[in-house]
């Protein structure tokens, strides 16, 4: 009996454990699956993430969302360049017409004893004086525009106004800019003109072509511009990035709004409304600003919707619940 007794005893503790594992194992259960109810975070068919959120949510977050404008993109290549300080020129144009005055005066000094030494008035010594005085002048000229050439290229010599055009760049009128292409990259072509970038995206201004670099710069090696800007806050020394416009045919693509960009692990992202309540991630590149925003030539097109306003709350939801993922091109 007493035997009997100690093996139901142990039954009923082994029963007790196992219902109450069981249980456990149960609720477990149900609160795993209630919190995947509950995620806002889903992945798709493809292993896209894509981030639910109800029209009461979306309305409290003032959520927006747009088409993106469709738009044409001409061809361009980047380099990085910087202002060029005007004083270095503005003293070699100094010094080019103080040459050409002297030579236009001892040129014509040389030409009047000339008539006068035919006319027996003038002494042959002042005539070759007045000759080694005119030639003197006229190779002055000439090496204040070989300095002015090989330091700022054929363009400017060209000019009819030199001197005008240096006072406008030391007024802040005008700016000359390098843009130099990376090391090992050449144009086929002239490039037409170009956009000019700061680095803290304050200016965004275009730029007529001056003319070719007349020199390689010994720290980038590569092939470069100058351009003429008509921005006033160029200031000289400072650092852009230069898009170089180049003939060819035009891209297709969409006008992404400024706004509508995220930024995050040094990658930009779009949210695309790609149902009433759901929303997927899109990388887009920023290497092309434009009006208002950045063009985009793949991934989104102008029937998608793109997200404007409340998209860093969506991310804040996909980076809360772990889902985000970028290394994946979504």
């Amino acid at each position: 009996m007493k035997w009997r007794h100690i093996f139901f005893a142990l039954l009923a503790g082994v029963t007790a454990a196992l219902f109450a594992a069981c249980s456990k194992s149960g609720a477990d259960h149900e609160a795993e699956q209630a919190k995947t109810e509950d995620s806002r975070v889903k992945r798709g068919a493809n292993g896209e993430t894509m981030v639910v959120l109800d029209g009461a949510t979306q309305k409290r977050i003032g959520l927006e969302v747009t088409a993106p404008a469709p738009a044409q993109w001409q061809p361009e290549v980047r380099g990085y360049g910087r202002v060029l300080d005007p004083a270095p020129l503005a003293g070699l144009v100094a010094e080019w017409d103080s040459a050409r005055a002297a030579s236009d005066a001892s040129r014509q000094e040389h030409e009047r004893l000339k008539v006068l030494a035919q006319q027996d008035n003038a002494s042959a010594r002042a005539l070759q004086a007045a000759e080694a005085a005119a030639k003197r002048d006229q190779l002055l000229v000439e090496t204040a525009r070989a300095k002015l050439v090989l330091g700022w290229g054929k363009a400017l010599v060209e000019r009819t106004d030199p001197g005008m055009f240096a006072r406008s760049l030391t007024l802040g009128e005008t700016a000359l800019v390098r843009i130099d292409l990376p090391a090992g990259e050449a144009l086929k072509s002239t490039p037409v003109s170009a956009r000019l970038v700061s680095l803290n995206d304050e200016v965004d201004s275009h730029a007529d072509l001056f003319g070719p670099a007349p020199a390689v710069d010994p720290q980038t090696q590569g092939q470069g511009f100058l351009f003429l800007s008509k921005e006033k806050t160029l200031a000289p020394g400072a650092a852009v990035t230069g898009y170089l416009r180049i003939p060819g045919e035009p891209v297709s693509g969409v006008i992404i709004p400024g706004g509508a960009a995220l930024r995050h692990e040094g990658k930009a992202w779009v949210y695309l409304r790609t149902g009433d309540d759901m929303f997927t991630r899109r990388e887009i590149a920023l290497d092309r600003p434009a009006d208002n925003g950045w063009f985009v030539s793949g991934g989104i097109t102008a029937k998608d919707r793109v997200v404007v306003s409340g998209g860093q709350t969506i991310l804040s939801e996909e980076l809360s619940s772990g889902g985000f993922r970028s290394g994946e091109r979504e």
